[in-house]
């Protein structure tokens, strides 16, 4: 699948951990990131217009390949995998300089009402964005 979106991150001494490399739960914050910068991109997410629903995680999973360390250049690649009613299923390569496969991962997102607490369909406009993109 060819990406959707891609997102570079240089890598700062404090996603390091004693050993010199990226803390695992550091890559979550790279693709939740890389989501944003997407979604802003796409649907301009996270403006004052109240008609777009809110996204919640329902599911994340990450294979780490090699260890990435301080003063790295990554890039993280977004790929549509699948769009439901109400959810949608990223692919992701986080890739080094040399464009290593560093990690990949996959992620299920939900659109969500936050006032009724409930998932809510996709709207047509941000689905035709997603799958055009």
């Amino acid at each position: 699948m060819s990406p959707i979106y891609s997102h570079r991150i240089d890598v700062r001494f404090r996603d390091c951990d004693p050993l010199g490399h990226v803390n695992n739960a550091v890559y979550l914050t790279y693709l939740e990131q890389a989501r944003l910068h997407c979604w802003r991109a796409l649907w301009r997410f996270g403006e004052a217009d109240s008609s777009i629903p809110g996204v919640i995680m329902a599911r994340a999973e990450i294979d780490y390949r090699r260890p990435a360390q301080y003063g790295e250049t990554l890039e993280i690649r977004i790929s549509l995998a699948a769009i439901g009613r109400t959810s949608f299923t990223y692919d992701y390569e986080i890739l080094d300089e040399a464009n290593a496969l560093v990690a990949s991962a996959r992620t299920v997102q939900v659109m969500y009402d936050y006032e009724a607490a409930k998932p809510v369909p996709i709207p047509d406009d941000i689905r035709q964005k997603m799958r055009e993109s």
